[in-house]
């Protein structure tokens, strides 16, 4: 058993850019979605000739993608709102051809109309769906992976308390189904699922809110010692902490004819 100083220290120590969850090996758990959204978004890229993916973090879904593709799109651009972030996906996708754009997340998409075949987009963080149906050509298609209603809420109201009830409902996939079509486009697939989580050690918990850190806004080790020192001691008598993440699956179409595909008159 490390101590609890040991182990807050080493997650405060570590870096945070990017959604490289690789540091959490053997520390924490969760499930994968069955859809495998990485897997299925390489076969997406290989049909697509100009695609946009909205929000990347530090490009690694992209990258993964895109290396897995039997065929690279034509041309591929990034958006990003976190300079770190930024930073890091230019380095990583820069060799892969990707321009990678800083955009603010509530900013409009910097692109001319019906710009893209494909908007992709894994986890951003509120889809603005006026946009994203403004740079779809017709025929086009958003494909993207989505956090759903009240993911990972017993580690959120463990250190936040009971939430209200709007907030349980906020992400919906049914209420995303509705902005989408009231964008204009058309939602042929929605999945969802909740799955589990398991953190088995403090400094899980603690490099997990500090990576992602809309969960319990504004945290800091020192705000929440109390709490943390008190979970800490729970892991190490009942074991692993269990919470469960929620994600769906969106698949969504602009309505009309490619360019090009236009019959004979």
């Amino acid at each position: 058993m490390r101590s609890y100083e040991d182990l807050v220290a080493e997650a405060v120590a570590a870096p945070t850019e990017g959604w490289d969850f690789s540091w959490f090996e053997g520390r924490a758990t969760e499930e994968r979605p069955t859809w495998g959204y990485a897997r299925s978004l390489a076969g997406r890229l290989a049909g697509a000739g100009a695609v946009l993916d909205v929000q990347t973090g530090g490009g690694e879904v992209l990258d993964g993608a895109l290396g897995a593709a039997p065929r690279p799109p034509r041309l591929t651009v990034a958006t990003e709102g976190w300079a770190p972030n930024a930073a890091r996906a230019t380095a990583l996708l820069g060799p892969r051809g990707v321009a990678v754009v800083a955009v603010p997340e509530d900013a409009p998409l910097p692109f001319a109309d019906a710009a893209f075949d494909l908007v992709v987009s894994r986890h951003p963080v509120r889809p603005r769906w006026a946009e994203l149906a403004r740079v779809l050509r017709p025929g086009g298609a958003y494909f993207a992976q989505h956090v759903g209603p009240g993911s990972a809420f017993e580690l959120v109201e463990y250190f936040l308390g009971p939430r209200p009830r709007a907030s349980r409902r906020d992400r919906h996939p049914e209420d995303e189904r509705a902005a989408a079509e009231a964008a204009g486009l058309t939602v042929v697939d929605l999945r969802a699922q909740r799955l589990r989580m398991e953190f088995h050690d403090i400094g899980a918990v603690v490099h997990f809110l500090r990576k992602v850190v809309w969960m319990v806004p504004g945290f800091t080790v020192e705000a929440y010692q109390p709490r943390l020192r008190a979970l800490h001691r729970r892991i190490e008598t009942e074991g692993p902490f269990v919470a469960h993440s929620s994600r769906h699956l969106v698949d969504a179409r602009k309505p009309g004819r490619p360019a090009g595909t236009e019959p004979f008159a």
